[in-house]
């Protein structure tokens, strides 16, 4: 039996995911504990997603802060399974993503694994995309082999959706390797809009968007970006899909409601998602969702209401809480690594073969 610990953040910037896992065999998920963001922190990690002044300095006092608390929390999860941390094997730290521009032949995640490690007593495995990238694919998804490793079994036409900040896709068949890619914007511009314009950090169960009707010359505007015509493998992030980006939009439009617009990126999420399922898997079977998306009532009846030939349900209909699967993914990423087990799948992210994923910082 070997027991890891994955940290995730995503770029929903709400706060650090850790999840113990035991692999021995079949992976089970032992325990839970989640840190909320602190404000100021995330407003640091949320300027670092653009270029600004003493960006190296900003984003080294950042990750040193993000590595502290992520350290913070798993001294908790740890004190609360009544373990020691000789008793864990590695955590799989995914780190902060800060620029993803793989077009451009790079990707940065930020989070100190040498200083999470020397504050945890525990090896770190950090660093999953730059060699996926560096192989020339994407970097991005990488849950796609977790998610096949989880839900294979199933033996169905199968589509694995993680809606966090952006959405993504794993495409699961007995007959080809398991695909995948980001289809957009998730959760990002959703909880951009609500929190300028009410102040809320998210749109609970999507019920102001269920209080708007969806602007059909604004979706389509959205829509008609190059992004949304692409086919994978592809991954994007905050450097496309952001707040001026969407005001850039609304700028043609006048006389709109602040709710519609809601309504809208809503609609948009759910669109780009099933369309690109229609043009990547035909007569998808089931769709699990996981990910801050699975909670949102009205985004799931919109993808249901989108495609009434599949079943579309949470990931907890299989028994895996979907908040937390990108955490256990990290944590069976490290042990990958450990174990010498290439984690990346050329089939999603376009990389030349099959690599090794993360570095490793020893305890």
């Amino acid at each position: 039996m070997a027991l890891y610990l994955g940290v995730m953040s995503g770029t929903s910037l709400d706060g650090l995911d850790i999840a113990l896992i035991e692999q021995a065999g079949q992976l089970r998920l032992l325990a839970t504990h989640y840190l909320p963001m602190p404000a100021d922190l995330r407003q640091d990690l949320l300027a670092l997603c653009a270029s600004g002044p003493d960006e190296i300095a900003r984003a080294a006092l950042a990750e040193n802060r993000w590595a502290t608390l992520a350290a913070e929390g798993i001294a908790q999860l740890l004190a609360d399974q009544q373990l020691t941390p000789g008793s864990i094997r590695a955590i799989g730290s995914h780190g902060q993503t800060i620029r993803h521009e793989p077009a451009r032949g790079f990707t940065v995640q930020i989070g100190n694994p040498a200083l999470l490690a020397e504050l945890t007593g525990i090896s770190v495995v950090g660093d999953f995309r730059r060699r996926d990238v560096a192989a020339g694919g994407q970097g991005a998804p990488l849950v796609p082999a977790f998610h096949e490793t989880l839900f294979a079994h199933l033996g169905q036409r199968l589509a694995v959706l993680n809606v966090g900040g952006f959405s993504n896709l794993s495409l699961i068949e007995q007959d080809r390797p398991v695909h995948g890619f980001d289809c957009g914007p998730g959760n990002v511009l959703l909880d951009a809009w609500i929190d300028l314009k009410r102040g809320q950090p998210y749109d609970a169960n999507g019920a102001w968007a269920a209080s708007g009707t969806v602007n059909g010359q604004l979706l389509a505007s959205l829509l008609a970006d190059p992004f949304f015509a692409g086919t994978g493998p592809k991954s994007t992030g905050r450097e496309v899909f952001n707040l001026p980006w969407l005001q850039s939009h609304l700028s043609a439009l006048s006389g709109y409601r602040d709710e519609d617009v809601q309504a809208t990126l809503l609609e948009l999420t759910a669109r780009s998602i099933v369309e690109s399922l229609r043009s990547a898997q035909q007569d998808t079977q089931a769709l699990l969702v996981c990910g801050g998306g699975a909670r949102n009532g009205a985004l799931m009846q919109r993808l249901s209401s989108l495609l009434p030939q599949a079943k579309v349900d949470s990931t907890a209909a299989h028994g895996v809480d979907p908040d937390w699967v990108e955490a256990m993914a990290f944590a069976w990423l490290a042990h990958c690594c450990l174990e010498q087990i290439p984690a990346n799948r050329p089939s999603v992210t376009g990389a030349k073969g099959l690599r090794l994923l993360g570095a490793i910082y020893p305890a």
